[in-house]
């Protein structure tokens, strides 16, 4: 058995692939640095304008300390603790209007979105004040505005509260790294039963933009001319509509579902970058990168088909190809992804794909011509590589279905192995045995012969 041609045949192929599997690891982390590549463009961006942004308000915040004195050994100490009390809004409508451009760095190429964000607040003040006790000192009254990266603030409009105008300063005035606007609420105003509060700003950023529903009742509109967005967090939008032109999308919540007004009155040091909030990314769609590494994944596949094509046509026909000669195609097929990754930077991933198919199956019929002695037999092979590349092509088109796909192809490959050699004797195929002929000698010497 281990003298069969046939064993012999299946070894060698057997280490051609594990050969292949060198080139396909380095043409994996080929992959893995280009994208890197595009990853830092990304970051580069965000060092530039900004980073994620996450709007946190508007709320009211009331800085106040808390005096007590005791009496330790005769001596009375007095002890302070400051806090701050937040009042949350009734209700909050957040409406924005989204502009996302792209910005190219060399061959690579991300994005930065501009919104022009309007808001609507009111508040409900208790009608006592908790604070009326002179151990409480109470400082003056905020209406905050807090946000991811600060420097996205493009320009900042009026901030009105009850038809008055206040002053908008830089800073949310909360904690050391919190970043946003504050405007000081003028005492008559904090005697008032309600407060609303109109405000708008102009926001830029890169990647997510999120709003916290705040208020009792939070409703956030969000209108896109991105048609990839990438919905996530604590609450998907109720409704949204997704075109070629863009995305609308409006989100709903309140505080039976967020518990958002008992993280304020229970926690003395709320980091505002750790509530829930609706989310949105202005998400890059599957790029050339995803789509090279996830066709790579089918290399192995692609190739054992091409092997088996080629054993078979050798059982059936009877022509002889050196392992070297599988080994040279196994090459092209791997050089069919380095191709489409590189054209790919360039024109596209559909477009590579299909250059390098065809270059590819042009390859392969050029040299199998000379292989299989005739241009019939090359050309098939080569419209069967370009089915094969098809079939490839909707596997990854159709990542749901690639189980079913995959499982067909294979299905579809074994029966036609087993149909082309169902009438193969495999025990006939066997080495020869081999004998000597003695000629006879000459005047110089003895010679043997060796035949097969």
């Amino acid at each position: 058995m281990l003298k069969s041609p046939l064993f012999l045949k299946s070894m060698a192929l057997l280490v051609c692939m594990a050969l292949l599997l060198i080139p396909l690891r380095i043409l994996k982390v080929i992959i893995s640095e280009r994208a890197d590549y595009r990853d830092d463009v990304n970051r580069s961006l965000e060092r530039s304008t900004s980073g994620p942004q996450k709007l946190v308000g508007p709320l009211i915040a009331v800085p106040v300390t808390e005096i007590t004195t005791k009496m330790e050994e005769g001596k009375e100490t007095r002890q302070e603790r400051s806090f701050i009390r937040y009042y949350l809004p009734e209700s909050l409508a957040v409406t924005g209007k989204q502009a996302v451009e792209p910005r190219n760095i060399g061959i690579y190429q991300g994005h930065i979105w501009r919104s022009a964000i309007s808001l609507e607040a009111r508040f409900a003040l208790p009608a006592s004040n908790d604070y009326a006790e002179p151990r409480y000192r109470v400082g003056e009254a905020r209406l905050v505005m807090a946000v991811g990266d600060s420097r996205g603030i493009e320009s900042v409009g009026e901030l009105k509260m009850n038809g008055q105008k206040l002053n908008v300063e830089p800073g949310a005035g909360l904690y050391e790294h919190e970043q946003g606007l504050h405007a000081v609420i003028p005492a008559s105003l904090m005697q008032q039963p309600t407060l609303a509060v109109n405000f708008s700003l102009a926001l830029n950023g890169t990647g997510a933009l999120s709003v916290v529903p705040l208020g009792r009742n939070s409703e956030f509109s969000l209108t896109s001319n991105w048609p990839h967005p990438g919905f996530y967090g604590s609450f998907l939008p109720v409704t949204r509509e997704i075109s070629a032109s863009g995305y609308t999308a409006k989100w709903r919540s309140s505080w039976y579902a967020n518990n958002l007004d008992n993280e304020f009155s229970l926690r003395n040091n709320v980091r505002l970058s750790e509530l829930p909030a609706f989310s949105v990314l202005t998400a890059t769609p599957v790029d050339q990168y995803q789509l090279t590494d996830r066709a790579v994944k089918y290399a192995v596949l692609l190739i054992a088909l091409t092997y088996m094509a080629f054993f078979v046509c050798e059982v059936l026909s009877g022509v002889v190809m050196h392992p070297v000669q599988y080994l040279l195609v196994g090459l092209s097929l791997v050089m069919f992804y380095l191709l489409l990754l590189a054209l790919s930077e360039h024109i596209g991933f559909s477009m590579a794909w299909l250059i390098a198919s065809l270059a590819g199956a042009a390859l392969m019929a050029f040299y199998l011509q000379a292989v299989l002695k005739g241009w019939r037999s090359s050309l098939l092979f080569a419209g069967g590589l370009l089915a094969l590349d098809g079939v490839l092509w909707q596997l990854l088109r159709s990542q749901e279905m690639a189980l079913l796909f995959g499982s067909g192809l294979l299905f579809i490959a074994l029966a036609a192995v087993m149909l082309l050699t169902r009438h193969i004797d495999w025990y006939a195929i066997q080495p020869a045995k081999r004998r000597i002929i003695r000629l006879k000698p000459d005047a110089q010497e003895d010679r043997f012969r060796l035949w097969k």
